[in-house]
């Protein structure tokens, strides 16, 4: 169970990595964190402590509150994440599929909202790149 939750982490990091364009060194450099340490959390073999995700959040363009509650140290508000953040990660989130997705386990909403945030990111960079 740990290492499904560390594996589904890791790809989250990696594809923030990816969408900002960045390498393994590049993402070292700017949190100070080793390249092979970050390489180990993205393949799933280690699981990143909170101090890490506090490090690497910005470089890859997550908010540091989304990391923390994918990483799972921080709980969930009842019902559910998508109900309690319908503006999560600055986006608005539908009340249809806030609701929908209030009704999945955490796990599911946690992977979900990974998803969307990796989304934004994207989109925010596109956006970036048009100007």
């Amino acid at each position: 169970m740990e290492q499904d939750r560390s594996n589904d982490l890791g790809e989250i990091i990696r594809q923030g990595r990816v969408t900002q364009r960045l390498t393994l060194s590049e993402v070292s450099a700017m949190s100070g964190v080793s390249s092979s340490h970050l390489g180990r959390i993205e393949r799933g073999e280690r699981f990143p402590s909170g101090s890490i995700l506090r490090r690497i959040a910005a470089p890859l363009g997550f908010e540091e509150n989304e990391l923390f509650t994918l990483a799972g140290y921080l709980s969930p508000e009842p019902p559910g994440i998508a109900e309690s953040h319908p503006h999560y990660g600055g986006g608005e989130l539908d009340p249809y599929v806030a609701r929908m997705l209030a009704q999945e386990p955490v796990d599911v909403q946690r992977a979900v909202i990974g998803i969307l945030s990796i989304l934004k990111s994207i989109a925010k960079s596109v956006a970036k790149e048009s100007r």
